[in-house]
């Protein structure tokens, strides 16, 4: 496709990227759904799967996601980039009462923000820098011990 075809489409690359990057988010929302609404496994197991495909997906794009981190600030507040996110943490909310039906809804909502935000910062930082399979699996296993056991003790 020629760049002159590409823009009849998107105004800028900022259009082009926040695409991308939503196309992303809306794929790991949805891959999120599955895994964690899935029931047929306990809780634990459902979070042990995710944080391995979350941390393996992280690794198979991450030149593209590094440049969509990049740009994020000229899309992340957008009104789409908002919905995505309030559906992923809908799901996480679910999750959460399964997983923790005697906490407060307090600790159930605390607990979920940080499993995103441990998954997240780590998946980011560890993508940054090449590695073998070996060890994303490993980092993964660890990363799954690791939440499983918080959420073991909450």
């Amino acid at each position: 496709m020629s760049v002159g075809s590409l823009y009849q489409y998107f105004p800028n690359k900022a259009s082009i990227l926040f695409r991308l990057q939503s196309d992303e988010w809306k794929q790991n929302t949805e891959q999120w759904r599955i895994i964690l609404g899935e029931r047929t496994r306990p809780p634990l197991a459902r979070l042990r799967l995710l944080v391995d495909i979350f941390i393996r997906s992280k690794f198979e794009e991450a030149s593209l996601r590094i440049a969509l981190d990049d740009a994020a600030p000229l899309y992340r507040d957008a009104p789409e980039a908002q919905e995505i996110h309030e559906e992923g943490d809908r799901i996480v909310e679910a999750f959460m009462r399964e997983a923790l039906p005697d906490a407060s809804e307090r600790t159930r909502q605390v607990s979920g923000e940080l499993i995103i935000m441990t998954m997240t910062s780590i998946g980011k930082t560890l993508s940054e820098t090449p590695r073998n399979d070996a060890e994303i699996a490993a980092f993964a296993d660890q990363l799954s011990d690791m939440l499983c056991a918080y959420l073991q003790n909450v």
